[in-house]
């Protein structure tokens, strides 16, 4: 009963810039992102041979409930007109990707004012295992659970050179405790997602608060009573950073109770319209990446 897990984004996004962009449809339109997905999906499909998947989509790049935590949240992201800054020749190829998706009969989901991987995260933990979740976000590395069977298939290195992440993985990786990441990443911050961290402690300095405690709120006690664990500066720097100690677990965890719908996540076994997919092949100059998705299936 595996279940694959795909973070859409993260994944069309790394389709978008490792696929030449003159690869187009017959009318000229790109479809490097449409065929960069198709392709590492079926991939991923064929190697890890998962009997129920779902394609985890953004119901909201900026949850509400994140930003008003912290309003700075993915504010680097923002476009003049406010909504997420994406490449212009990207941002046409999403809806019809979705469609194929769609055609396919493959699960998608997306939740108003949650991210994918509130998603992601919601089902690792409410589904059974074993579960891969496929992304190039390191945020995810939380979600690592070796008694679930919960694992992280890394696409920094793209996909033909993944890592498969688990709990020893993170701390080979990070020298830290496997389960400890997300603490880790409180403290370290992130500048993609606009987090700042604890201001003056870089990831060494988080690494070692890591090894020493298992919440934000033991390393911030501690530093209050002088616990000899932590260094002069790493106190002063928790001390200083108090606030936004106080902030970070809510801001940086995934959220764990999403209100999932029911649905049928199963990986479809037989096609619902292929004279509709075929169409999608033709008018789109899909090729072989249909043909690829089409063999990963075994329809």
């Amino acid at each position: 009963m595996t279940l694959l897990l795909l973070d859409s984004a993260s994944l069309w996004y790394r389709a978008y810039y490792g696929m030449p962009d003159t690869l187009v449809a017959p009318d000229g339109q790109p479809v490097n992102a449409i065929r960069g997905f198709l392709d590492m999906s079926a991939k991923l499909i064929s190697q890890y041979d998962p009997s129920r998947v779902v394609a985890c989509l953004e119901g909201d790049w900026r949850p509400s409930w994140r930003v008003e935590l912290f309003p700075g949240y993915k504010a680097n992201r923002i476009d003049e007109s406010g909504e997420e800054e994406e490449p212009d020749t990207l941002a046409p190829q999403i809806p019809v990707l979705l469609d194929v998706l769609e055609a396919f009969g493959l699960p998608m989901l997306g939740v108003d004012d949650y991210e994918a991987d509130d998603i992601m995260a919601t089902l690792s933990v409410k589904e059974r295992g074993p579960t891969f979740v496929a992304t190039g976000d390191r945020d995810l590395f939380q979600l690592v659970d070796d008694k679930r069977r919960v694992k992280i298939i890394y696409l920094a290195k793209g996909l033909a050179n993944h890592d498969l992440v688990d709990r020893e993985w993170v701390a080979r990786r990070y020298e830290i405790p496997g389960d400890r990441y997300a603490l880790f990443a409180m403290i370290r911050g992130d500048a993609s997602d606009g987090l700042p961290g604890v201001k003056g402690i870089g990831e060494k300095g988080a690494a070692i608060i890591a090894n020493a405690f298992t919440t934000l709120d033991e390393a911030l006690l501690a530093a209050r009573q002088g616990d000899d664990r932590l260094t002069p500066n790493l106190r002063k720097k928790l001390i200083e950073g108090a606030a936004y100690c106080a902030i970070a677990p809510k801001l940086v965890h995934c959220a764990l109770d999403v209100p999932i719908p029911e649905m049928s996540i199963e990986l479809p076994k037989a096609p619902q319209n292929m004279k509709l997919i075929q169409e999608y092949k033709n008018d789109y100059g899909l090729g072989a990446s249909i043909d690829r998705m089409i063999a990963a299936l075994k329809w």
